[in-house]
C-alpha cells in the first residue's frame, strides 16, 4: 500500500465520506435556508450545480437526518417540529447517527461529533426542549450541553445514550 498500510487508508476513506457527507448535509441546509425549495430533484439539481452529485434516494435520507419537512407552502424548512415526539424521535436519529461519545462532568455534557456534524445534534438537542437542559452550544465536532441541575452531567449525559439508543 505504499506509505500507509490497509488500516489507515480505510481511516483516510471513511473520513472522507465522513466530511463529504457532512458538507452535502450543510449544503441542503443552506440552500433549504436561502431559496425556496419545493422538491427532492430540485434539491438533486441544485447540487448537482455546486458539483456534488448525488441520488434522490441520498437527499431523501440527507432531510430525514437535517430535520426538513415541508410547510403548509409545499417548501422545505429546517427546524419546525412542533409535534414533542417527533423532535424526540429526531434527535435520537441524530444522536444515533453522528455522535462517537458523551462524557460528563459537574453539570455539563460533551458530545463529539464528526467534523460538521456538531450543529445538526446542537439544533436537534434545543428542538427537543428538554426539560433538564439548559441550553446547548455546537461547534464544529464538539456540543457542549448545560444541566439545568448543579450536578446532573451525569444523569443528562445517561439521558442522551437512552435517547439515541431507542432510535
Amino acid at each position: 500500500m505504499g506509505l500507509f498500510g490497509w488500516h489507515e487508508y480505510a481511516h483516510m476513506r471513511m473520513l472522507h465520506a465522513m466530511s463529504t457527507t457532512a458538507a452535502r448535509r450543510r449544503a441542503i441546509r443552506n440552500l433549504i435556508l436561502d431559496q425556496a425549495v419545493s422538491s427532492q430533484a430540485e434539491l438533486v439539481e441544485l447540487l448537482e450545480s455546486r458539483g456534488m452529485s448525488v441520488t434522490q434516494a441520498t437527499v431523501s435520507r440527507d432531510l430525514a437526518v437535517i430535520g426538513a419537512t415541508k410547510a403548509n407552502d409545499d417548501h422545505y424548512r429546517i427546524g419546525e417540529r412542533g409535534d414533542p415526539d417527533e423532535a424526540l424521535a429526531y434527535l435520537g436519529r441524530t444522536i444515533d447517527e453522528f455522535v462517537e461519545s458523551i462524557q460528563s462532568s459537574g453539570n455539563t455534557v460533551v458530545l463529539k461529533t464528526p467534523p460538521g456534524a456538531a450543529q445538526v445534534v446542537a439544533s436537534a438537542i434545543d428542538g427537543a426542549a428538554l426539560a433538564d437542559v439548559l441550553g446547548s452550544v455546537g461547534g464544529d465536532d464538539t456540543i457542549l450541553v448545560i444541566s439545568t441541575h448543579a450536578d446532573g452531567g451525569t444523569a443528562l449525559a445517561r439521558k442522551f445514550e437512552q435517547i439515541g439508543a431507542r432510535s
